[in-house]
């Protein structure tokens, strides 16, 4: 089946939204980052580019390979705000987007032909819309398949827009390095070059057994993508609005610590359906029903929620916010029925992980991403409650904070 992909980059995102807002930084060496002994460059402008300044550098490097660059705190929220109307505008085209970062997707526009015209006619009105809209650029590039899609896009940054067709797709590939295949590293391209192999059309000369034999799965998939083979689907995946665990106890629960305990094993699922979907949350909220009748066969119930400053999938994280909401709740000595904990205002693990470079705490929620899917690994191997967290066999004290601070929602 013919497909029609685009996969379209916005250009220098962070840097080109400073200098939307600030006449004085245009046409200068930008670096958006925190300027710390351990911050990283978020990004760089086209002006800092030239001189060697990428993004994730650390950034006493990226000052003295450019030293007259002027270096930004970054806006997260800014940067937001007009991702959000970014993907508006690609949403008005198709419903087949599969979001990458704050500034990237991938578009399945097979089926827009009628209403909007070509793929090529649709990314140029994609491209105009931003430029007036926004009054920024983005870089837009066709093919049949995701792997050509993305290739393409950077053929002619900034503000370009190439196309690949089915036909002229080998032609495009194989004079290319092979370290523009996805996966193809420092390490695989070494072992490649040991073969002989420095381009794509050398790499789809090698029979499929011998890529297997040497590179196992990833053998299979480097043969695949060197014939320019991609049958990946765009993952256009329904919005999820919340995650969460709750349980009405067979008898009510008086016993404060393991009311905890049960709060603390809610909160390690719902890290781990977060990490599963590559999910993190901002707003973490906590279900309590009493055992109080208030007549017509209903009880009481209370909801709590607290937002954070950035989004979490870390379970100790959860918890810690969910046993502070808890003790929040005018409980004094009445059974619980059943308690729940919930997680909301949803972001993709890519776009956290892309801000997370603007937080002097990036390295700290990195590892901690890292161990939450490492524990989930080894929970799946051996089973669910075999790996716990240290530490979290008892409840957590949440004293330290005061509840009266937090958003209050009483439900009846």
């Amino acid at each position: 089946m013919h497909r029609s992909i685009i996969h379209f980059d916005m250009d220098a995102f962070y840097a080109a939204i400073e200098q939307l807002d600030s006449a004085h930084l245009q046409g200068k060496p930008l670096i958006v980052g925190w300027d710390s002994a351990r911050g990283v460059v978020a990004t760089a402008s086209y002006e800092a580019r030239p001189y060697g300044v990428h993004s994730a550098m650390p950034m006493a490097q990226a000052r003295k390979l450019c030293p007259q660059a002027i270096i930004v705190p970054p806006r997260r929220e800014r940067y937001l705000e007009i991702s959000r109307h970014v993907f508006g505008i690609l949403r008005s085209f198709t419903p087949l987007i599969e979001p990458l970062s704050l500034d990237e997707a991938f578009l399945d526009v097979t089926n827009s032909y009628e209403l909007f015209g070509s793929a090529r006619e649709i990314a140029q009105k994609i491209k105009t819309r931003i430029r007036q809209e926004i009054r920024l650029t983005g870089s837009a590039g066709i093919g049949p398949n995701k792997f050509i899609a993305k290739i393409a896009s950077d053929m002619r940054k900034p503000d370009g827009l190439f196309e690949v067709q089915t036909h002229e797709m080998l032609d495009f590939l194989h004079p290319l390095p092979v370290t523009k295949i996805w996966g193809v590293g420092k390490v695989t391209a070494k072992s490649l070059q040991d073969l002989g192999i420095k381009t794509i059309g050398n790499l789809s000369q090698l029979p499929k057994q011998t890529l297997v034999t040497r590179f196992g799965i990833q053998g299979q998939r480097l043969f695949e993508l060197s014939h320019g083979i991609d049958d990946r689907p765009v993952n256009a995946q329904r919005e999820v609005k919340s995650i969460g665990e709750e349980e009405t106890f067979a008898k009510d629960l008086s016993d404060n610590d393991k009311i905890q305990t049960v709060l603390l094993q809610q909160a390690q699922g719902v890290a781990r359906r977060l990490r599963k979907r590559e999910f993190t949350a901002k707003t973490i909220t906590v279900k309590v029903k009493l055992a109080e009748r208030l007549g017509g066969g209903k009880f009481r119930l209370y909801t709590r929620s607290r937002s954070l400053p950035s989004g979490t999938s870390d379970a100790s994280e959860i918890y810690r916010v969910a046993a502070l909401l808890f003790q929040s709740v005018p409980r004094k000595t009445r059974a619980v029925r059943l308690a729940g904990i919930y997680t909301s205002n949803m972001e993709s693990e890519q776009h956290v992980s892309q801000l997370d470079l603007f937080t002097s705490s990036s390295q700290t929620n990195d590892k901690r991403q890292r161990l939450g899917k490492a524990l989930d690994r080894l929970s799946q191997k051996y089973g669910e409650g075999v790996v716990r967290y240290g530490g979290s066999s008892r409840p957590h004290s949440a004293k330290s904070e005061d509840p009266a601070s937090l958003r209050k929602d009483e439900l009846g």
